[in-house]
């Protein structure tokens, strides 16, 4: 609390669907067990820090060991400064809190209006400068997938087969415009796809539509480099349709109907059946009695474990750094 009647409040933080919940357990297992998770709005779940102690042992030693590469770093600098003023009490001063708040207007969205008004001389601090986008290890790929990637299979009608429908498989990642150079550099990464800006809003997207590039690249990769949560599932699936398509069982209507029953259970379309932490378990395994018997795209799959760099790409993909500061209850201050 501040005498000058405001409360800052720090938090680290992931939101996603509920039917994820066992990824968000396996993250907060990798932090220690800190933190909490609960329910935010309907169908999601929130895994939080926000606890000083907590975010000076465990989140700031993992984000300064692995830094993200994304323009989430700059929100990362600028988090950081606020949790070391605050572990310095400065947020007890007058001139503490302006500091804060000269901080938290540079993040995310600024200041609200009622925050604008409360601290008329706030003076934005310069966004620190984060233009290197360097990938710095598969397991970081993984991470990042994870949380932005998607696994499409195209079904659209067309008269040039006997079937009526031609099948084609998409591999995307999206992100804000902001990190173009990053995303545009999946292109050399991954050695295959192109980037496309989006015509209407600020983003930007990796798109690898090449059935060879697919099959030979994105398959393999991610056979090595698991992607963890229940979106291994819709891999999983899309893989099952590259391999129809591979023995060109799609031209027929057994493989036809086999692609579409695939497409209509994946992303949206899947049933989650439990949101505890035997989903992610459960899907692993069964995606191990999958690659086992894709002896041609992979001839040993085991169970992966989190890894440090996994997290680091996964924040950099759906994590948020958040400063909260509002007027604290008369009686709490002091």
């Amino acid at each position: 609390m501040s005498k000058s009647g405001w409360y800052v409040e720090i938090k680290f933080k992931i939101t996603l669907h509920n039917k994820d919940i066992g990824l968000l357990k396996l993250i907060q297992s990798y932090f220690g067990g800190v933190g909490n998770i609960k329910k935010d709005r309907t169908n999601y779940s929130v895994y939080s820090v926000n606890s000083l102690d907590h975010l000076l042992t465990e989140i700031i030693p993992h984000f300064d060991k692995y830094p993200l590469i994304t323009q989430k770093l700059a929100d990362y600098l600028l988090f950081k400064e606020v949790v070391m003023a605050v572990n310095r009490k400065e947020h007890l001063t007058a001139e503490g809190i302006q500091k804060i708040m000269n901080i938290r207007a540079t993040l995310n969205h600024g200041l609200s209006p009622t925050l604008q008004e409360a601290f008329p001389n706030t003076i934005q601090v310069p966004r620190p400068i984060c233009d290197n986008p360097i990938i710095p290890d598969p397991e970081w790929m993984a991470g990042f997938t994870s949380g932005e990637g998607c696994f499409i299979v195209n079904i659209r009608k067309s008269q040039r087969t006997k079937q009526g429908s031609q099948i084609a498989l998409t591999f995307s990642i999206s992100q804000h415009s902001r990190d173009e150079k990053l995303i545009r550099s999946l292109v050399d990464y991954l050695g295959c796809g192109r980037y496309y800006p989006h015509s209407t809003r600020d983003m930007g997207e990796f798109v690898c539509k090449t059935f060879q590039d697919n099959y030979e690249k994105i398959i393999p990769f991610f056979l090595k480099y698991p992607i963890l949560g229940v979106k291994v599932e819709d891999f999983q699936d899309w893989c099952k349709a590259a391999e129809i398509i591979k023995v060109k069982s799609h031209l027929t209507p057994s493989g036809l109907d086999q692609i579409h029953q695939i497409r209509a259970n994946m992303n949206k379309g899947r049933t989650v059946l439990n949101c505890d932490n035997t989903l992610s378990q459960k899907s692993l395994k069964s995606s191990r009695r999958f690659y086992s018997v894709c002896t041609n795209l992979s001839k040993e799959y085991t169970t992966p474990e989190i890894c440090p760099l996994f997290i680091t790409g996964f924040f950099d993909a759906v994590g948020c750094f958040v400063i909260i500061v509002r007027k604290a209850p008369k009686n709490n201050l002091g």
